[in-house]
Order: C-alpha cells, then structure tokens, then sequence
C-alpha cells in the first residue's frame, strides 16, 4: 500500500513536470513570436522610411500579422483549454489519493486488531506446548525411577530369601539359638518392609510439586498433613485448565491421598510392631541392640545429609530457573526492539529513496530548463518595447515619439488614404506588440517564482535528506548494539547451559536452538577479537606516529 501511494505521488509529480515542461515551451514559442513581430516591425519602419517602396508588400504583412495573430488567439485558447483539462485530471488524481489513504488507514486498523487477537492464542499455544513437554519429561523420569525401584525391590527378595535358606540350613545347637535365629529372621523381614514402605512415601511425597510456568518445582514436606495440604492447595498455574483437566487432577488426588494414608497406617503399623521387637529382643541381646541404633543413626544422618543436599540442588535449579527467565525476557524485549528498528530504518531508506529522486528529477529539469535572459521590467517613463529595443541595440528609436508621429501621420490630410491605412495599421501593430510584450513580462515573472520555489522546495528536500541520513545512520548504530546485545545474552545463556548441562532448560532446548547458541557465542568471541585487534591497530598507529615525529626532530636537529 506504501508502495502504491509513492507511485501515484511520483506519477502525480511527473505530470506536473509535463505541465511545466509545456508552459515553458509555449513561453518559448511566445518569445519566438515576439522576436518574429519585432523583426515586422523593424521591416515596416523602413518600409516607413524609404519613399521608394511600393504599398503592395506592406498590404501583404499585415496579412501575415493578422494570419499570425489569429493563429497565436487559437493557440492560446488550446493551451487554456489544456490547462483546464490538466487541472481536473490533477483534482482527480488528489481525490484518488485521499480514497487510497482512508483504505490504508482501515487496513491498517485491521491488521492490528488482528494481531491482538492472535497474540494471546499463540502465548496459550506455547505455554501449552511447554507445558506438554515438560509432563513428557516428567513421565520419562517416573517411569526410570519406576524400573530402578523394581530392580532394587528384586534384589532385595533375592536377598531376603536367600538369607532366610542360609538361616534355615544352620543347626541350632539350643532351643534359645533357634528362637533368636527366628526373631533375627523376622526382624530382618521387618526391616525389608520397613524400607520398602519409606522409599514408597519418599517417592509420594517428592511427588507433591508446584506446576509453575517453567515447570515443576519440589516443594518440602514436614508432615503428613501439611504434604496433603500442600498437594491440595499449592498448584499456581497461570493457564486456565479445562473441566477434563479439573476431573483428572481430581481423580489423581482422591487416589494419591487414598494411597498415602493407607501407607502411612500401614507404616505406623509396622513401626509399632518394629517397637515392641525392639523392646522384646533389646534385653536379651544388648550388644546387638547397639548395633542396631547405630545403623539407624547412620541411616537417618545419610538420609539427612541426602536432603540437605537436594535441598541445595532444588535451590540452585530455582535459581538458574530465575536467571534464565530474566535472560529470556532481556532476549524478547531486545527482538521486539530490533524489530522496531528494523522496520524504522526501513521506512527511513524508503522516504530517502523517494527524496533522492525526487532530488535527481530536479537537478534533471533544472538543467533542460532553458535560461531566461529577458529582463524586462516596464516603468512609467520606458515600455517594454523600448527597453526591448534598447536591448538589441537599437537605441536611437524611441516608441512614445513613434507613436506620436503616427497617429500625426495619420490624421495629416496630405497624404494617400493607402498611406494613412499603413500607418494607422503600423500604429495599431506597435500597441498590440506592446501588449504583447506586457503578457510576456508577466508570464516571465510568474515562471521565475515558480522556478525559486522549486530551488527552495529543492533545498528542502536536501535538507531533509541530511536529517534522515543522520537518523539511517542511528538507527543502524542502534541497531547494531542491540544485535551485539543480543550475541552477549545468548553467549551467556550458552555458558551457563556449558556449567549445567543436566537442567531442565538444556534439556528442552533442540538441536537446533543448541547450535545456534554456539553460533552466537562464537560470534561474541570474533567481535571481541575484532575489537581487541581494532585497539591494537589503533595503538600501534599512535606509536607510529610518535615514531615519526621524533625522527623528524631528530633529523631538523642533525640538519640545524
């Protein structure tokens, strides 16, 4: 649409060229003709002046002037007629580029109402998409966990049975060995599901997460009540979730919360029973009690230290979460601003594009433009004849006394009426040449202005194509600092994607997106060389030149 409009402006300002180009040729041709009457003129006064002409020429000039005269009235009327013709075609022209605006203006208007409608559904579309990969993670991780859980629960009854076929094979020498050998295989049962029970509610309750916009996030869970509140309550999703979602999430709850209370009686259970074996087999066997407290202990500070340290892990993962968000939206507010610039720097080499040529057509015209010479200006005292004929040499004519004689020589009664007709048609000729002459002076000034306009409409554009120029330049310095800036984020991503590998982040990067951040981080590297090298170049200039200098002292030195 852009486009369009400048066309119709440039082919709107060439037919006003054409306009002009026409009026300066019919200036021309007007000239022409002047010089024309003036040589007539020139010839009927020394027809006027020498008694041996005859009257039969003179008869058939004034013909040719009245011939002249009407063919310069038609040519007249057919150059006003042009004009007005030209005139309404350019009225035409202005009302078609007013309808042309008020369509781009309501396309325009359009367009944006279409993007605000399209943006909030393409933000949904990649929050869900984030959204979907990360549960695909998320699901990868279970299921691995899933199969690591089962092998170890296979181990561990290969374990167990083939503890309790070593303990069933040994002779027991008393009936007392026989019971402790018992009560060992039941505590060692025991413990067996006391393990498998802690490492089931560990795997629940790491299961309560926040969903948050970048993903899931572990939560710390003191008790049973604050875990189920917690799984209950903490889901800050800023996606509205849909009513098959609502049900799901629901039925998930029911069952997870079913579960982990059957599991925590079920382990309670067990810890009573676990209590009383304690105390049962603690008196008998104080040496082995011991032991026992102090494998617990051990257990309890390994599991401590164990979520002491994914505490830390979780921590740094959300602090890493936190510094690649900011990154990412320093990296989008810095696009969106290379955009704008972009599409401004190309709206400034459009309209300088326009200004150039529109710069080059007017040198153009200004060269092909003949030059006006004439520099006639009437006074009281001198006519544009006079000074007309001053101006070709023709000093010793003055106009006002010719006139003067004519009209005498007209109204003398002395001499033949075909000598008073001539004279009367001489005079007559003179004042329509002066007439003439006048409408020519006042087109002349006409096309002077209109010739300092364009030089000042010139200048203008010169002047507006410096300032744009100034601006292109700017905006592309902008524009380049912004692009650097950019190189720098993505370099820094990168480097801190190289420090940990195994984030969430650098997993749900592709290949592609990886390839381009090294891209970048190469690029960073060769600008920074490049600088370093351009400082380099500089300084060893400046030594050069210091160099230089103290040879030339040196040498006016040697030579004074």
């Amino acid at each position: 649409m852009y486009s369009d409009i400048c066309l119709c402006q440039m082919d709107e300002l060439k037919s006003r060229d054409r306009v002009v180009q026409s009026l300066e040729k019919e200036l021309g041709v007007q000239a022409g003709q002047t010089q024309r009457l003036l040589l007539r003129k020139e010839e009927a006064e020394r027809h006027y002046g020498s008694p041996k002409r005859e009257v039969a020429p003179s008869l058939g000039e004034n013909s040719d002037s009245v011939s002249n005269q009407d063919v310069d009235e038609r040519d007249a009327r057919r150059f006003h007629l042009k004009i007005a013709e030209l005139q309404a075609v350019i009225r035409k022209l202005e009302d078609r580029n007013t309808l042309l605006s008020d369509e781009r203006n309501e396309l325009l208007k359009r367009v944006r109402e279409t993007e605000a409608e399209i943006k909030p559904l393409m933000e949904r579309n990649k929050r869900l998409n984030k959204k979907n990969e990360e549960l695909q993670q998320t699901l990868q991780r279970m299921e691995d966990k899933l199969k690591t859980l089962s092998r170890e629960n296979a181990e561990q009854k290969e374990k167990s049975q083939q503890n309790l076929q070593s303990g069933g094979l040994k002779r027991h020498t008393s009936l007392t060995d026989l019971s402790h050998a018992h009560e060992q295989q039941e505590v060692e049962y025991l413990r067996l599901q006391i393990s498998e029970q802690r490492g089931v509610i560990d795997e629940l309750t790491q299961r309560h997460v926040v969903e948050t916009y970048f993903g899931f996030d572990e939560e710390s869970v003191d008790s049973e009540t604050s875990s189920l509140t917690s799984y209950n309550t903490d889901r800050t999703d800023h996606t509205p979730a849909t009513p098959e979602e609502d049900l799901e999430d629901g039925f998930s709850r029911e069952e997870a919360e079913l579960r982990f209370r059957q599991l925590t009686r079920e382990y309670q259970a067990l810890q009573r029973a676990y209590a009383l074996l304690q105390e049962t087999v603690g008196p008998l066997d104080p040496e082995r009690h011991c032991r026992v407290r102090a494998h617990d202990w051990c257990v309890c500070v390994f599991v401590w230290l164990y979520v002491m340290q994914d505490s830390k892990w979780v921590e740094e993962k959300q602090n890493l979460l936190r510094v690649n968000q900011e990154l990412r939206e320093k990296i989008v507010s810095l696009e969106q601003c290379e955009m704008r610039l972009r599409s401004e720097v190309q709206d400034t080499q459009d309209q300088n594009e326009l200004l150039e040529f529109r710069i080059l057509e007017l040198e153009e015209r200004e060269r092909r433009s003949p030059a006006f010479n004439l520099q006639i200006s009437a006074s009281e005292n001198n006519s544009s004849l006079q000074l007309h004929c001053q101006q070709e040499g023709v000093k010793d004519v003055i106009i006002p006394d010719l006139m003067k004689k004519l009209d005498i020589l007209g109204d003398n009664g002395n001499l033949r009426n075909e000598e008073q007709v001539t004279v009367i048609q001489a005079g007559t000729v003179l004042s329509l040449c002066e007439k003439w002459l006048n409408q020519i002076d006042s087109t002349e000034a006409a096309l002077t202005q209109k010739m300092i306009d364009l030089e000042n409409e010139k200048e203008l554009f010169s002047k507006q194509k410096g300032f744009l120029e100034e601006e292109l330049d700017y905006r592309k310095q902008a524009l380049d600092q912004s692009q650097l800036r950019v190189q720098e984020l993505e370099a820094t991503l990168y480097a801190a994607l190289q420090q940990d590998p195994d984030s969430c982040v650098g997993e749900s990067l592709s290949d592609r997106q990886r390839a381009k951040l090294a891209e970048s981080m190469d690029a960073v590297r060769r600008q920074i060389l490049r600088q370093s090298r351009h400082a380099d170049t500089l300084v060893l200039q400046q030594r050069m030149e210091l160099l230089q200098s103290a040879q030339q002292v040196r040498i006016h030195a040697c030579v004074n």
